[in-house]
Formats: C-alpha cells, sequence, structure tokens
C-alpha cells in the first residue's frame, strides 16, 4: 500500500517543519519574550497549563485534530511522529474526560517526542509528575476517553485558541506556550536576544534604584490623554 497522500486526506504525512537548528536556539528563550517580539500573539489560552512549574519544551508542531473524549487519532499521530516533535491536539477544550495518561504519556517520553499539549484533559497526574515528561492540559480527570471516532493528523488546527499548522514553532514553559508560525520563527532570534539584553538592563536599573519609572510612562499617558501636555506626575 502507498504511503502517499492526497492533499485532502485526513492523514497528512509530509510536512516542513522548523528546522532543528532554530528550535535548539528558541529554546533558550522564555515563552514570554518570544510572544511579545511576535507582536504580543501567539500564546495560547491561560487554560491550558504545565504540569510542573519546571516544564520547558521546544520543539515543531504535529497537529491532530479530535473529536471530543475521543483518542484514537492521538494513537495514529504517536505512530507517525518523530522525536522532537511537539503533539499539538486541538480536544476541544473538553473536560469530561482524559484524552492520555501515564501509558501513553511514558510511551511519548520512550519515543523521543518534545512534549505533548491538549486542549483537553489528562489523567495520572502523580505519575506524570515522576515521569517529568512536558505536558500542558486543561486538566486532568479520571474518566477514560472511547477509541473509535475519526480525526486529521497534520492539518492547521485551533489549541488553546491559537492557530497551530504543522511544523509550527512550539516554546512552552511555567508560564505556558506560545505558537510562532515556522516561516517566522527565524526572523524573531534577534529581535529576542535584543529583548532580553533590555530587559535584563532594566531590571539591573530598577535593583540599583537609577531608574525606578518607566522613561514611557508620561508619554503613553499624554497619548492617551490622561495628562496634558507639559503636565507631569
Amino acid at each position: 500500500m502507498s504511503n502517499s497522500a492526497s492533499p485532502l486526506d485526513d492523514i497528512q504525512r509530509d510536512f516542513e517543519r522548523v528546522s532543528p537548528e532554530i528550535v535548539k536556539k528558541a529554546s533558550a528563550f522564555a515563552s514570554s519574550i518570544l510572544a511579545d517580539v511576535a507582536g504580543r500573539r501567539g500564546a495560547m489560552h491561560g487554560r491550558i497549563k504545565p504540569l510542573s512549574n519546571s516544564t520547558r519544551m521546544a520543539g515543531p508542531a504535529f497537529t491532530i485534530e479530535i473529536r471530543p473524549g475521543d483518542n484514537l487519532m492521538i494513537h495514529a499521530a504517536m505512530a507517525m511522529a518523530k522525536p522532537g516533535d511537539i503533539l499539538v491536539i486541538d480536544g476541544k477544550a473538553d473536560r469530561t474526560c482524559a484524552l492520555m495518561g501515564a501509558i501513553m504519556l511514558n510511551a511519548c517520553n520512550k519515543m523521543g517526542f518534545g512534549g505533548v499539549i491538549m486542549d483537553a484533559s489528562h489523567r495520572d497526574t502523580e505519575e506524570l509528575l515522576e515521569l517529568g515528561f512536558p505536558v500542558y492540559s486543561v486538566g486532568a480527570n479520571p474518566n477514560g476517553p472511547t477509541k473509535y471516532v475519526p480525526g486529521r493528523i497534520n492539518w492547521p488546527i485551533m489549541c488553546g485558541d491559537i492557530a497551530v499548522s504543522p511544523g509550527d514553532l512550539i516554546v512552552g514553559d511555567a508560564d505556558g506556550v506560545v505558537v510562532v508560525e515556522r516561516e517566522k520563527a527565524e526572523s524573531l532570534l534577534t529581535l529576542a536576544a535584543g529583548k532580553v539584553a533590555d530587559e535584563q538592563q532594566r531590571i539591573s536599573d530598577i535593583v540599583s534604584g537609577k531608574a525606578l519609572r518607566p522613561k514611557w510612562l508620561e508619554a503613553s499617558l499624554r497619548a492617551a490623554g490622561v495628562l496634558k501636555e507639559g503636565e507631569t506626575l
């Protein structure tokens, strides 16, 4: 049987991933830095949280769309994904059952995936915390899923109210998850480095007492009509 897929097949096997070099460089930045330099966009809804605040991950998106409460296509995706891929699952924000637990996530860890993001629930929280594999979800539910409803793999999806395409850059940490379009990722790295340098200088000035007030504050207040021209705080 041929593995070739037509553009309309529900399972897309081939797509371009953000490069390992860009992933490695992006992994050095906080999700907040990347969201800022991307125009203060791309951050998933706060309902999607890491199981552990020590969690960090970066890698290309491997996208999965399912019907709420069914994980058949996640099993299929796990058989297809490559080491380093981050499974990004559009679970429709369903909280009525868990899509994945210790068995599946131990397998993801063993297969070298970069992490899992579920816009849905997980289970086996204590075991997953001990495992230490990066998992983001909307919370826990002990109910198990069904395994018989079809879905789609490696199509554009919505996860945490953010559009995600296969191969996009995913970066997650204690604050949450940010998505950067694959084509845009490299161009943001220099901006991110500059942003980090600026913030480090700002914090240094605050700690030293040199600049406790933002330089832009009064100009912004005038532009907003809070202060009159020539008026100061």
